[in-house]
């Protein structure tokens, strides 16, 4: 029997927990993880599998679960599977993440780690329904708001002031398709720094290249609409490019996508300062 304080998890490969995935979308993956009896989770590599290990003790044992979902991110809940109690009235929390108690009806501290695609009750896909992320923004701020609580305790209301701007930075973040993907490749343990060009070849840094000194010629409203809507539609295709490469788990291809999302939208922005100069 290993010693409780040092557990070697192998993990084979991505076909053992998925052996109906097709053979080309299997990745063969192996790594040893050594995690000590304090230890509550497991650090995967960026780009593995949609699964999750949780580690939970009971007594003197010590449990491996497996969450598996194949079609959104084990990141889409909040990692703390701990049974939370209400700090006020100690009864148990129904729901994850539980902004009141729905026993005292008290309001609750934000959950560390709980994703913001948990937080605003949306899918874990890159084309959310925004009408629904909308609704629940709303929802939530009508009852989390600041001003609600200037007659509650002290504690009451650093919670409420917590939770709206936490609902607010989920908000922003998925409401728009370039922060939402950036977010949800962050979730997968990559990132695209900030001035650089990944993905991005020299045919399509001369294509932006172009485009942007016609914008800077434009000399009527209808040119600057006309570069304005061509790259509307490109964004667009780039969404549809975008999903399809998240939903194969190509988190590559994403990045690289992503990449040249943040270009366009860069041109969109420039299109909409050049439209104000002719008003």
């Amino acid at each position: 029997m290993l010693p409780f304080n040092s557990l070697r998890i192998v993990c084979l490969s991505r076909a053992l927990v998925h052996p109906n995935w097709p053979m080309s979308n299997r990745q063969s993956v192996y790594k040893t993880v050594t995690c000590s009896a304090h230890v509550m989770a497991i650090s995967f590599l960026k780009d593995t599998w949609n699964s999750n290990m949780h580690f939970k003790s009971l007594g003197k044992q010590r449990k491996l679960i497996y969450y598996s979902n194949p079609v959104s991110s084990p990141r889409n809940y909040c990692t703390g599977q701990v049974q939370q109690n209400c700090w006020n009235c100690r009864q148990p929390l129904d729901t994850t993440p539980a902004f009141f108690c729905m026993s005292c009806k008290v309001v609750q501290p934000p959950e560390e780690g709980t994703s913001y695609f948990k937080i605003m009750n949306c899918d874990y896909t890159f084309t959310l329904d925004t009408h629904k992320l909308q609704k629940r923004y709303l929802q939530l701020q009508r009852s989390l708001h600041p001003d609600n609580f200037s007659q509650k305790s002290v504690k009451e209301q650093e919670y409420s002031e917590s939770h709206s701007a936490l609902v607010n930075k989920a908000y922003q973040t998925l409401l728009k398709p370039l922060s939402r993907g950036l977010y949800m490749l962050e979730l997968e343990g990559m990132r695209i720094e900030e001035g650089t060009d990944s993905g991005a070849d020299l045919e399509f840094l001369m294509e932006l290249m172009e485009i942007n000194e016609a914008l800077d010629k434009a000399r009527t409203p209808k040119e600057a609409n006309k570069i304005g809507q061509d790259t509307k539609g490109k964004l667009a295709v780039l969404t549809e490019e975008i999903d399809a490469a998240l939903l194969r788990g190509e988190l590559q291809a994403a990045k690289a996508l992503l990449s040249q999302m943040k270009y366009h939208a860069n041109i969109e922005e420039k299109v909409k300062e050049k439209l104000s100069e002719f008003m």
